[in-house]
């Protein structure tokens, strides 16, 4: 009984890898999916079947795809934090909580929020130009050794 409810719970029970693509290329494009996603199932020559043909064998691509799917196009609130250490599809949405209209999504959003992805990114990991040694400075690093 339990399983039941959360189940009728989740926006993705009984929705298809198929029938999500389809409704959220149809609504926003491939360019746009691309844009926030950065798969490039969504660049490369694009099509549902190629791109459920990929995102089948690619878990946290389609990971990416589902929550997408429903942060974005179902516009529900961000899971908790219990609930985002689920899978998409294992997560459960409060009963209060019902799907909206898709978010209004443009390329110009989808460059800003690179651009803080990257930052966010950068000031987290070292770079590798950062290294004590660089293999810029001494095209052949093995030089010293081979002697």
């Amino acid at each position: 009984m339990n399983d039941e409810i959360n189940y009728k719970n989740n926006p993705l029970h009984s929705v298809s890898l198929k029938k999500l693509l389809v409704e959220m290329a149809e609504h926003y494009g491939y360019e746009i999916l691309f844009a926030y996603l950065n798969i490039n199932c969504f660049k490369t020559n694009p099509s549902i079947d190629s791109s459920v043909k990929f995102l089948k064998k690619t878990d946290w691509a389609r990971e990416k795809v589902e929550a997408f799917y429903l942060y974005e196009f179902k516009n529900l609130p961000r899971a908790s934090s219990e609930q985002f250490e689920l899978p998409p599809r294992d997560r459960i949405v409060p009963e209060e909580q019902a799907p909206k209209a898709p978010a209004e999504l443009s390329l110009e959003d989808a460059e800003r929020l690179r651009e803080k992805r990257a930052k966010k990114a950068a000031s987290r990991e070292p770079r590798r130009n950062d290294r004590p040694y660089s293999s810029k400075l001494d095209p052949d690093p093995w030089a010293n050794a081979k002697r």
